[in-house]
């Protein structure tokens, strides 16, 4: 008999109960969602501006109209439609669109008053179109793409459309969980969808995912949340199959193929290799499925696996294939050591890090009391942002400074200290006041860096701490800055909605050599220009290579351009996931006035 007493018809009920509640309030909000996304974009085709202009029309309504937010956007009506006249359509682009075995569409660009695209003129359509809610290729073709398809604006679709037209890269997004609205009700699929400039306009295709892909994504997906890898080695032909991760978990590179069976025993720890040839005798000569773990020598260090494997027999009980499933749970091991060392020296180690971290605290908010607003200074508005990373311990030395000169240029500079916690503020702290307080000789930014790359050396005998910076002077009057680099990532500059990395002399980090000189670069800026000066944390992401990452801030910096220094800001953070990176952040945007 269980000792857990069985669910009455009341409990039952009642959690059923709780569940349909649950349901009911997430499809409200989807339904009110549907509502601001249509609303957004009927008001951005009347207006002919773009889907975030839009929005932000669209909250000042509701707030100068007293009205919710929903019932000001059910209150935005459809524009009228435009008359569809018959457009001439080249032979090139007809052959294109039928070449295409998907839907397909050729946009043209819709420009504002001020030459920014904003939407798109669907010229031609083939045969196939088909939108997700079922308008086919004779609804389309004339009509503005917003007004046909809103859901483009609200999955970004929109944004990247406007990318690929301006930057000429095409854009592939598989899978896409796309969402249409129409008439305020949500229209959700998942699709693959390409886009490419051709001439003067974009080839557009999409296609919905079948069962099949839908499964295949899924469990690729679930392989790596779950670290799972599967293979499969056929005994008699010698050939071996193996999914992505397997290759992961082995650290093996895909092009020197599949391990085989017999190289196995050679990425095992020696430990460990009783218990590899006991799974292989199980496996081969009693013919036994075996489940048991053990540890590999990976490139990044020692892995844990838990494998499950399996011999399949011909009709005479011979093994022809050995099939396996691995699993990464080095996680969980180290999870498991690092507790048993938690528990032994628990009280320890609470207080010194609630003293590590209070101290820390403290000194960045005497250091740099402003964590967000705006700076203004001659000819500049200055949004600037810090945030410390999710973990307490990684609280570090993220640091920038904005401040007027006596001989009127603008100190404007970013840095960060090498390390985290209580040693990385103090870095910090001697970074920042050693730099305060050179800046008013009047030397330039390459004399400046040089000097603190001496006083960080000189300052810390018998230990050697480092960091990186950029440190310039913008000049108001000549609206130039002129910077040097310490090992630190390129500015990145925001001219006519173009987002594009400004190279500069490069220079060593601070602290690393003595007696180190570094060059000087003058940018030329422009009224409404926006410099963005940043720290690691931005573009730095596990897995991820520090190009990779300085492209999506290039392309996120693209899509958030705007006037306001603040907004662009946030919306960084928003597109890169900043508000929950594992390291500082900071951030300046500087907007020449």
């Amino acid at each position: 008999m269980s000792k857990y007493p069985p669910f009455s018809r009341f409990e039952t009920g009642a959690a059923s109960a709780r569940v349909r509640e649950q349901l009911a309030r997430l499809r409200h909000r989807m339904r009110n969602e549907a509502i601001l996304d249509e609303a957004t974009a009927r008001l951005a085709t009347r207006l002919n501006i773009r889907p975030g202009e839009a929005a932000a029309q669209l909250a000042r309504m509701a707030q100068h109209s007293g009205l919710d937010l929903i019932e000001v956007a059910k209150g935005i009506e459809r524009p009228q439609e435009e008359e569809t006249l018959a457009l001439a359509v080249p032979a090139s682009v007809r052959g294109m669109l039928e070449a295409v075995h998907a839907s397909a569409l050729y946009l043209t660009p819709i420009k504002d008053s001020l030459g920014r695209v904003v939407d798109f003129r669907i010229l031609a359509a083939n045969r196939h179109a088909m939108t997700v809610p079922g308008r086919a290729a004779g609804e389309l073709a004339g009509r503005r793409l917003m007004a046909a398809t809103p859901g483009v604006a609200s999955c970004g679709l929109l944004d990247d459309y406007i990318a690929v037209y301006e930057t000429g890269e095409s854009v592939l997004r598989e899978p896409l969980e796309y969402v249409e609205v129409v008439d305020f009700l949500l229209w959700p699929a998942t699709l693959s969808v390409r886009a490419s400039r051709v001439n003067d306009g974009l080839l557009v295709s999409w296609r919905a995912l079948d069962e099949e892909e839908l499964l295949v994504s899924g469990w690729e997906r679930a392989q790596r949340l779950a670290e799972l890898g599967w293979g499969e080695w056929n005994l008699a032909t010698e050939r071996t199959l193996w999914t992505p991760q397997m290759y992961e978990m082995f650290g093996r590179d895909r092009t020197d193929g599949p391990m085989s069976l017999e190289e196995l025993p050679g990425a095992v720890v020696p430990e460990d290799l009783p218990v590899i040839e006991d799974m292989m005798h199980c496996l081969l000569e009693f013919r036994e499925a075996v489940e048991t773990g053990f540890r590999i020598q990976h490139r990044h260090g020692v892995r844990h696996l838990s494998v499950y494997g399996e011999p399949i027999l011909d009709a005479d009980g011979l093994p022809v294939k050995v099939r396996c499933l691995a699993q990464d749970v080095t996680k969980n091991r180290r999870k498991e050591r690092a507790l048993a060392v938690a528990h032994e020296q628990a009280h320890w180690q609470r207080q010194r890090a609630e003293e590590e971290h209070r101290v820390t605290v403290q000194l960045q908010n005497t250091i740099m009391p402003i964590r967000r607003g705006r700076i203004h200074l001659p000819r500049l508005t200055i949004g600037v942002r810090y945030l410390p990373g999710e973990e307490l311990a990684r609280l570090g030395g993220d640091w920038f400074k904005a401040r007027l000169l006596p001989d009127g240029r603008v100190l404007l500079a970013i840095g960060d200290a090498m390390g985290h916690g209580l040693t990385a503020a103090s870095i910090m702290l001697q970074m920042r006041s050693g730099l305060g307080g050179l800046a008013y000789t009047g030397a330039d930014a390459g004399r400046l860096t040089t000097w603190l790359n001496d006083l960080i050396v000189h300052s810390t005998e018998g230990v050697t701490v480092t960091g990186t910076a950029i440190i310039g002077h913008f000049d108001p009057d000549a609206r130039t800055y002129a910077w040097t680099n310490a090992g630190h990532p390129p500015p990145v500059l925001i001219r006519n909605d173009h987002a594009a990395l400004v190279q500069g002399a490069a220079g060593t980090m601070l602290g690393a050599f003595d007696a180190t000189e570094y060059g000087l670069t003058t940018t030329r800026l422009k009224p409404g220009d926006v410099l963005l000066l940043y720290t690691d944390g931005i573009v730095e992401r596990r897995e991820q290579d520090l190009e990779t990452g300085l492209e999506a801030l290039v392309q996120a910096a693209h899509c958030c351009a705007g006037e306001d220094p603040e907004e662009i800001i946030g919306c960084l953070l928003k597109r890169l996931g900043g508000e929950n990176a594992e390291d500082d952040i900071c951030l300046i945007a500087a907007k020449v006035l």
